[in-house]
């Protein structure tokens, strides 16, 4: 499978995940994070224990490099951004190419919002 194809593949598993509702450390369609919404897009699975407000970036860059990810310098559709949403926090997005699909905690559910990051990106992760 070529990369495009896959990020396809990838952006089509998120979105198809949109109005899952949110549910901390959630893995299924019952309920998801946002560890679990990319753990789902990317046919993998997530770390097990973990505090939605570790801010621990060196753990989180673990996590990911655990999972098969390796960073890039630029993300595009289908890659991982990392995200901080608050000076404690951490969050996992996916880029669409047009916006990005998350776990919002605050909205309740899986949503997909377009254009920039509305927090800083700390990096992406590509396959």
């Amino acid at each position: 499978m070529s990369a495009a194809d896959r990020a396809a593949q990838v952006v089509a598993a998120a979105r198809a995940l949109v109005g899952v509702p949110f549910r901390l450390h959630g893995r299924d369609r019952d309920g998801l994070d946002c560890v679990g919404l990319a753990a789902l897009a990317l046919g993998r699975t997530g770390p097990g224990a973990y505090g939605l407000r570790s801010g621990d970036f060196a753990r989180a860059q673990d996590w990911l490099a655990a999972a098969g990810l390796r960073p890039v310098a630029a993300g595009g559709a289908g890659d991982l951004a990392l995200v901080r949403p608050g000076p404690l926090q951490l969050h996992l997005m996916i880029g669409t190419g047009a916006g990005f699909v998350h776990a919002h905690a605050g909205l309740g559910r899986v949503v997909e919002t377009p254009g920039l990051s509305p927090w800083p990106v700390l990096g992406w992760w590509r396959e």
